[in-house]
């Protein structure tokens, strides 16, 4: 089933969940770095990296919900792809509280609780990024039809699709 949203040939939600999970697992290693030497400049550089994060969090779910819209339903896949969804909102939820219980002063957070939170959405960003490999690469979600060894160039004149209907 391929994406709905394409930019170049390739879908555009695998495109950005890179930054999102990256920016939240290094923020949390910030954090880990901010509670063992108490150098503000790991809180703050946490800080701006989880207020970047939910926005790539954000803009990657808008295009994994149109994907998701166009998985037939009673599948299997309908049924991860909920659950993947569902759990990436929650984690992305999860920084947003951390991220505002580190108002006014985040460059010294001296509570636990915002790393905490941190801590457990990047555990369970394993989970649902689990959930989105068994999605792309066991119910071949967001492939396309076309895929295979001697597939044609994804930008050549058929791969070039913006938005498919």
């Amino acid at each position: 089933m391929e994406s709905r949203v394409k930019l170049l040939g390739h879908p555009v939600h695998p495109m950005l969940i890179v930054l999102p999970l990256g920016l939240f697992a290094v923020a949390l290693v910030f954090d880990i770095a901010y509670l063992a030497t108490g150098d503000a400049t790991f809180a703050e550089v946490a800080f701006w990296n989880i207020g970047v994060g939910i926005v790539g969090g954000l803009l990657a779910a808008v295009f994994g919900l149109i994907d998701w819209l166009a998985i037939p339903k009673g599948t299997r896949a309908k049924r991860l792809g909920a659950w993947h969804g569902t759990g990436n909102v929650v984690i992305v939820g999860l920084f947003v509280v951390s991220w505002l219980l580190r108002q006014p002063d985040h460059a010294y957070q001296p509570a636990i609780l915002p790393f905490v939170l941190g801590l457990v959405a990047v555990a369970a960003a394993l989970g649902t990024a689990w959930l989105g490999g068994e999605l792309v690469y066991r119910l071949r979600v967001g492939v396309d039809d076309d895929a295979g060894l001697d597939a044609s160039n994804s930008l050549s004149r058929d791969g070039i699709v913006d938005v498919e209907t």
